[in-house]
């Protein structure tokens, strides 16, 4: 891709994805993820109303007048995305390929990061770790996590969610929030997931097609696994081929939701022939009503 192409589509992402979080998503994202604890702001009189474990004996001591001790949140946290890269990421049938999602979804995360003061890093991953930029404040560095997701070449098309996991786990160590960004079309990361989610509010964004969820009537057609390379021809006019799919599919995303539930990891479901602010939106308010 040329240089001036990049920085074009860096562009309209930026414009699309900073307006997004300055106006919908900021004050949700803030609410939905608190700050590590409280510091000591200040002290001042006491109000009707105030709790009595706040009160500052000392100082109340001083000054023969009740006064209280005020807290401030301490809001800066660190925010990681764990994004999948393999080859299954660059299938679409409408609108958009997952890749393009995923891409605007961690540009709307970015911006509201750092308009709450926190720091961003991303770990880009297929079936090995690709890339891993470390946490970071500022818009230049959001401006190149977004021009990685946009040129990055992984040398790999599979895919391996534990071995992506494993790494944040040992390189990330203080708690942090983390976004693993995936249409999850793998298995054996149940232990690292549980892992990541005791030690980071960890949330799992699943990427959609939904070619994927049921497959139509098109006849004979010719299929390539995106990440194996392996081709194979499907009689998808077959009521009993297309019947069986829709089972395992339906099994396959039951088994997911039972993982990430024993994981105590929430999730949201983004389809990349939909919108997904208002998906995003409801999840934040969701969980900032549940903090």
């Amino acid at each position: 891709m040329e240089t001036s192409e990049l920085l074009k589509k860096v562009r309209k992402i930026e414009i699309r994805t900073r307006g997004l979080s300055k106006q919908i998503f900021s004050g949700e994202y803030h609410s939905a993820f608190k700050g590590r604890g409280m510091t000591f702001s200040e002290v001042r009189e006491y109000q009707h109303g105030d709790e009595i474990r706040t009160i500052d004996w000392n100082v109340t001591a001083r000054f023969s007048h009740p006064y209280v001790k005020v807290f401030d949140e301490e809001r800066e946290l660190t925010v990681m995305l764990l994004v999948d890269m393999s080859g299954s990421e660059k299938f679409g049938t409408e609108r958009r390929f997952k890749r393009e999602l995923i891409t605007e979804l961690c540009a709307v995360i970015a911006f509201s990061a750092i308009q709450n003061n926190d720091k961003i890093g991303i770990i880009f991953f297929s079936d090995q770790v690709e890339k891993y930029i470390p946490p970071k404040k500022g818009k230049s560095h959001i401006l190149r996590i977004i021009r990685e997701l946009i040129h990055f070449t992984p040398e790999n098309s599979g895919t391996n969610i534990a071995e992506a996991l494993r790494y944040m786990n040992n390189i990330i160590k203080k708690r942090s929030i983390v976004f693993v960004l995936s249409d999850f079309e793998d298995q054996g990361f149940e232990d690292d997931l549980k892992l990541a989610s005791r030690r980071h509010d960890t949330v799992a964004l699943k990427i959609i097609d939904k070619r994927e969820t049921e497959m139509p009537d098109l006849g004979l057609i010719h299929t390539v696994d995106a990440e194996s390379g392996q081709s194979l021809w499907v009689d998808t006019g077959s009521r009993k081929v297309r019947e069986e799919y829709n089972r395992n599919r339906l099994e396959k995303s039951t088994e997911l939701n039972n993982i990430l539930k024993r994981s105590k990891v929430d999730s949201v479901e983004l389809f990349t022939d939909e919108s997904y602010v208002s998906p995003l939106m409801n999840f934040f308010k969701g969980r900032g009503k549940r903090k």
